[in-house]
């Protein structure tokens, strides 16, 4: 049995106290005793100002029975979807999700999601893209898109992942599948809301250059919800690095609150957990690839050939990117999404340990930015944000460790063979707009 100090009781009762006086945030027991156990300052001070630092956590045990067979547990940490964060890089995994859902669904012989394709422009605000040298063929693909915006989020291929897809489907797609509250509004360059609604024509070539299926430009008519105000902050640099003294207006921008982002990544690693409606249309392979690019270190890959030393193994496994030390625990792959922007860094991530045959999944999201002035680049990313991701990562990891299981799991569905970087001439990947 668990023992806790008096100290940890008190602080237990505190938290428990936040959860009752606030009746929208959900905090479970076990969340608020393991919250008490790891003293690292930062984590405390973020812990014990959940509402400062825009807190929400969501951790999900995952036990097996005889069979393998999992079943899933969350435990939450002042969770509240109607508190908005901004998700950032987040979206880029169910844009992945329903452009290879698009694929499945054009049913074009010869079409997948490593056929060549290429972006006109036929509206304001849109650019072209016809090539991509980081690919092997040269030229760009869904599936290269993915690899991109997985590795180290890259936010071009999240751009055109949403060209293709459209601002409608997407939306329609995501309220169909039962996450009502999400809303994806914008690329992630600066264009107007009207814009936005218009996505650039595509075509799909084949290897001799030749055409193999065009879509025309699209635009989307259907209204959005903005009934729920969301500002943040005390005040915003605008455009012209002029300070603007009122709180930044995130009303009509991207929405995907933290247990829709999580429920998504458990429908791709266990989608027979999650109601049909809820699966994304999938083919076995698609999965192999998620599996595999949800996971694979920057350094290991080899179209985009990334520079393993700015692109390091945790550099987007928050749950394990410590300053000092960059690798994982030796047997431990990460299956996640992460997001960073406007001093809100979000991650959810399916654990497998292989070495000691453990699993489990945390999602969490958290708010930096002392000034109140968003827009600045003024954020405590690296002094607040990150060590406490890490301390929170590694009090979920240890406790699971220790976690008594009925049946260990077979984890075999999720060992990849991940890629061997090659010895070659070409120049590394540096510097990606992400």
């Amino acid at each position: 049995m668990r023992k806790f100090s008096l100290n940890s009781i008190v602080s237990l009762f505190i938290f428990l106290s936040i959860s009752v006086a606030h009746s929208q945030p959900k905090t479970h027991v076990l969340m608020a005793q393991l919250m008490t156990e790891n003293p690292h300052a930062v984590f405390q001070e973020v812990v014990r100002h959940p509402e400062k630092y825009r807190l929400q956590i969501i951790y999900t045990q995952i036990d097996r029975d005889k069979n393998n067979k999992p079943s899933f547990k969350n435990f939450y940490f002042n969770l509240d979807s109607t508190f908005y964060f901004n998700p950032a890089s987040i979206v880029k995994l169910p844009l992945a999700l329903l452009s290879l859902e698009k694929i499945n669904k054009l049913e074009v012989n010869g079409l997948d999601k490593f056929t060549s394709m290429q972006f006109d422009s036929a509206f304001s605000g849109q650019t072209k893209e016809w090539k991509d040298e980081t690919s092997p063929n040269g030229f760009p693909s869904i599936g290269h898109f993915i690899k991109k915006a997985f590795l180290v989020s890259d936010n071009d291929a999240y751009n055109r992942m949403y060209e293709f897809v459209g601002q409608q489907a997407i939306n329609r797609a995501l309220h169909a599948k039962g996450y009502p509250d999400t809303r994806i509004t914008h690329r992630f360059v600066r264009m107007t809301p009207e814009e936005n609604r218009h996505t650039n024509p595509v075509r799909f070539i084949r290897e001799d250059g030749s055409l193999l299926y065009a879509q025309p430009a699209t635009y989307n008519p259907d209204p959005f919800d903005f009934s729920r105000i969301a500002k943040v902050g005390e005040g915003y640099m605008n455009a012209k690095d002029s300070l603007i003294n009122e709180p930044i207006d995130f009303t009509m921008r991207n929405k995907l609150p933290l247990e829709a982002f999580q429920q998504m990544l458990q429908s791709v690693m266990f989608p027979l957990s999650v109601p049909a409606k809820q699966r994304f249309d999938l083919t076995q392979e698609d999965y192999k690839f998620l599996y595999q690019y949800l996971s694979q270190f920057p350094g290991e890959t080899n179209y985009p050939k990334y520079d393993g030393t700015q692109y390091y193994d945790s550099y987007v496994k928050f749950f394990f990117q410590d300053s000092t030390h960059h690798q994982l625990p030796e047997g431990v792959r990460v299956f996640n999404k992460v997001g960073w922007a406007y001093g809100f860094l979000t991650d959810a991530s399916y654990v497998a340990d292989f070495k000691n045959k453990v699993e489990y999944m945390l999602s969490a999201t958290v708010y930096v930015n002392s000034d109140g002035i968003l827009n600045d680049n003024k954020y405590e990313y690296e002094s607040m944000g990150h060590p406490f991701l890490y301390q929170l990562g590694q009090t979920i990891y240890q406790y699971e460790l220790a976690r008594k299981r009925a049946y260990r799991p077979n984890l075999s569905k999720f060992n990849i063979r991940y890629e061997k970087r090659m010895n070659d001439n070409r120049p590394v990947v540096k510097d990606v707009d992400n």
